[in-house]
């Protein structure tokens, strides 16, 4: 993907900064168009320097003003737009009279008293620093607007990543407990190597669900990646009894999906349909692009809606005497998941195939993976380059 050789930085990313370039540019533009005006109205060069004068004094009670409206800001409306009326008559009429002056030393053969050059240049002076305020008022609302507007947002996203860190991160503890104790059966036996590549997957999966921020999304190709990973454990548990088949179309392995989607729902059909029956079941993850949708499902060929362990494994509760017991995994949290990252545009169901079992199928809107300078890693050469 090409990088612009600069990157754009927003105008009040540095208020300071901001503020200087507008004073400058402000009344940089009132000095030339005085000086336009002196120009045309055929003033002599000497006048330029009465144009300087003033301007260098607008702009040196606009600092003062400015740090006086800093400090009210803060304040109630009424508070704010009735001490700022106030303060800003005393310095308009502090500018007119230093032009005033000014100009009553430069012309000392003029006739006008200086109560008629006080008057004349007041109402300039009262227009030039009232768009002042107004602009340096305007200003400092929206971006205080701004602000609370990204807070806001800083928040909301705060709390999706929170919620979608306890969705994903809910990994049914019997997994991880019956890999535990496999590999403590294993130690006692002192089967040693068989022990030592179980840990090794184990680490593996485990480092690649940790490192991962909750809001990542992945390709399928890494998702198949940890599926693998995931289901080298259980193999090496169920041995014969669990086989598994992956069909994934070649025009799916770069599309995104958020990551470990498909992991709970392999991790159900291995409780619901392998553990259960003595001749285990045959996991299919199978990928395909339909129109502008990615299409992926997960079946297996376990006892299905038959069971008597269907509501435990569409909502992810078992009961024991009549009481609930959270098992960590359900379906509902993938639901949730998908919500959260695709709103109405995305399908979920649940399936029973004519043939029997059960499946799982998921649409989400298909898009590639764009490859970067430096493509991260896939989880498995992570693991063992760690």
């Amino acid at each position: 993907m090409a990088v612009l050789p600069i990157q754009p930085v927003p105008f009040f990313a540095s208020k300071n900064q901001a503020f200087w370039r507008l004073q400058f540019a402000g009344w940089g533009g009132a000095m030339l168009l005085r000086t336009m005006s002196a120009v045309a109205n055929d003033q002599p060069l000497p006048f330029l320097v009465l144009v300087l004068i003033m301007t260098i004094t607008g702009f040196s009670i606009s600092l003062v003003l400015a740090v006086v409206y800093r400090q009210l800001i803060g304040q109630r409306p009424l508070v704010i737009w009735g001490l700022t009326a106030l303060i800003l008559l005393f310095f308009v009429g502090l500018h007119a009279y230093t032009d005033a002056w000014v100009i009553s030393l430069y012309r000392t053969e003029s006739e006008a008293s200086f109560a008629q050059l006080f008057i004349g240049v007041f109402f300039l002076d009262a227009t030039l620093l009232g768009a002042w305020s107004a602009l340096y008022y305007a200003i400092n609302f929206f971006i205080q607007v701004e602000e609370q507007n990204d807070q806001m947002i800083r928040l909301e996203i705060q709390a999706t990543n929170a919620q979608l860190a306890m969705l994903r991160y809910q990994l049914n503890p019997h997994f991880l407990f019956n890999t535990l104790n496999s590999i403590s059966t294993l130690v006692l036996l002192k089967q040693t190597e068989p022990a030592n590549a179980m840990l090794s997957r184990l680490s593996s999966f485990l480092r690649y669900t940790l490192v991962k921020p909750p809001s990542a999304r992945v390709t399928v190709e890494e998702e198949v990646e940890t599926l693998e990973l995931y289901l080298d454990i259980e193999l090496m548990r169920f041995e014969d009894r669990l086989r598994t088949t992956f069909r994934i179309e070649p025009a799916t392995r770069d599309a995104l999906l958020p990551s470990l989607l498909l992991q709970p729902l392999v991790e159900n059909a291995v409780k619901y349909a392998v553990t259960p029956q003595e001749s285990g079941a045959e996991i299919t993850i199978a990928t395909q692009v339909d129109g502008q949708m990615l299409r992926i499902v997960v079946s297996d060929t376990g006892p299905g809606l038959r069971s008597k362990v269907t509501d435990q494994r569409i909502s992810g509760v078992t009961f024991d005497g009549g009481q609930p017991v959270s098992t960590g995994v359900g379906l509902a949290n993938i639901r949730d998941r998908l919500d959260q990252a695709y709103g109405e545009n995305h399908r979920f169901e649940t399936i029973e195939p004519q043939e029997g079992g059960f499946a799982v199928l998921i649409e989400i809107p298909f898009e590639r993976h764009v490859i970067a300078d430096s493509p991260p890693e896939p989880p498995r050469l992570a693991a063992a380059n760690g």
